[in-house]
């Protein structure tokens, strides 16, 4: 299966763990990755907060790069999955600022997106293309361990997030189960961490952060789980800081979805180890 690789705008940059883990996790379940080399950022929904006309149009370009080859985005990230979704379907219920998005990109790049290509999340793809009893069968290290998933708000959006359900979803429990690890239920799984606010109101972020945090490991997590690298850097760089605002008990190891998946499957068995040795420290 061929698909446009987007790695987001920090997999490549600030959280290289996911980007070593996305090309052999792929690879070991028949995901072929194209590159778009001259991809750029999607905004992050940072952009979007001074102009969503920007932000539209860097997605609309993205993915007017992918439709080029013929193949549709795929990417780790929730929030960029949600940009690009966002932009797709803005595009495809205004005519008219589809035509100024595509008159824009077309005097910059001299491309346009004709709104067939649509965006993939890894976790949709896994279950919906590949097949969690795919993913099952190619497991060598089960997890052993009570991980908490979360999803996020930008991606549990209908039409945004495959066919999950967008207000109980189940996808990354599903999968979890698969690779060996005991989901955890708590309620904060789709509630946001603030990240785009982070360098503009930070202590609303970090209480926001500790909330999720706290709540996952009074729940019995041992491990947390994100589905987007923006949210990601909140959980996990950000945990100790949010626990010193909020006085909460934040001190639980955070991975990527990438990371989960890579290690279960056999990548990386030292990192998993020094994972599990943290899990048994500070965890649950």
């Amino acid at each position: 299966m061929k698909v446009a690789y987007y790695p987001g705008n920090v997999a490549r940059g600030a959280m290289m763990e996911v980007e070593d883990c996305i090309q052999p996790l792929c690879k070991t379940l028949g995901i072929d990755l194209i590159e778009l080399p001259k991809a750029t950022s999607d905004g992050g929904n940072i952009i979007r907060q001074a102009s969503p006309r920007l932000q539209h149009a860097l997605a609309a370009r993205n993915l007017a790069l992918a439709e080029e080859k013929g193949l549709d985005i795929m990417t780790s990230c929730a929030t960029s999955h949600s940009i690009h979704c966002d932009t797709a379907t803005t595009m495809e219920a205004n005519p008219v600022m589809a035509s100024q998005l595509n008159n824009l990109i077309a005097r910059t790049s001299k491309i346009e997106y004709a709104g067939e290509s649509k965006s993939r999340h890894l976790l949709h793809l896994l279950v919906e293309e590949i097949g969690l009893d795919k993913v099952k069968a190619a497991v060598l290290n089960p997890l052993n361990m009570k991980v908490a998933a979360y999803y996020g708000p930008y991606m549990q959006r209908e039409g945004f997030c495959g066919e999950d359900d967008p207000y109980d979803p189940h996808y990354l429990e599903d999968l979890i189960t698969v690779l060996g690890g005991t989901p955890v239920v708590y309620e904060a799984r789709c509630q946001s961490v603030g990240s785009p606010s982070l360098l503009t109101n930070e202590k609303t972020a970090l209480r926001m952060t500790a909330s999720v945090l706290s709540e996952a490991k009074a729940n019995g997590a041992q491990l947390v789980v994100s589905a987007c690298t923006i949210s990601h850097a909140n959980l996990d760089s950000y945990q100790v800081k949010a626990g010193k605002v909020t006085g909460k008990d934040t001190s639980v190891p955070v991975i990527h979805l990438a990371e989960l998946i890579a290690f279960a499957l056999g990548h990386f068995p030292d990192r998993l180890a020094q994972l599990r040795t943290r899990a048994m420290i500070i965890g649950g």
